[in-house]
């Protein structure tokens, strides 16, 4: 389990995810309850609190946690089937930011002139790019909540529903 945890850490450093964030967003995806508080975070991380605390800020922004109170008040950091869906959500809002200040670009530096081009160039790929990703999350959001099925010798399949 803990060489299963190293590798997924390192796959989502690979993506771009800082080495902290990755070890607390892959901790909470391999617990069962998907939810720890800090002080769990910390002794299973074997951090300090200030580190699972800049850790889940991050990964809050990027929407791939949240924060619940559980019954004795005390706060949960919590990784379910949605927050991919809202992270891929809130990559395409990014995205849409980028889109913005490439076109406010061409605007400034005037359509016609080289650096305006390339601009307009940018924001209408990354405009396609955020269309293309917030369509592709609501279509296979489904996915997320779809319960595995295990088939002989096969590896757990989910597979979308094409009835919509």
């Amino acid at each position: 389990m803990r060489a299963y945890e190293e590798t997924f850490t390192t796959v989502l450093m690979a993506s771009g995810v800082p080495k902290m964030m990755a070890r607390v967003l892959a901790c909470l995806t391999l617990t069962d309850a998907g939810s720890l508080t800090a002080s769990e975070l910390a002794q299973r991380l074997q951090v300090s609190p200030a580190s699972v605390s800049k850790a889940v800020a991050f990964l809050e922004t990027q929407g791939l946690v949240r924060r619940e109170r559980d019954e004795g008040r005390r706060e949960r950091y919590v990784v379910d089937d949605d927050v991919w869906y809202q992270s891929m959500m809130a990559s395409a809002r990014s995205t849409a930011d980028l889109v913005d200040i490439a076109r406010q670009g061409v605007g400034t530096l005037g359509s016609g002139t080289p650096a305006g081009a390339r601009l307009e160039n940018i924001a209408r790929f990354l405009d396609f790019v955020s269309e293309s990703i917030v369509r592709a999350a609501e279509q296979a959001r489904e996915v997320l909540y779809a319960k595995p099925e295990t088939t002989s010798g096969a590896g757990p399949t989910a597979e979308p529903r094409t009835d919509r």
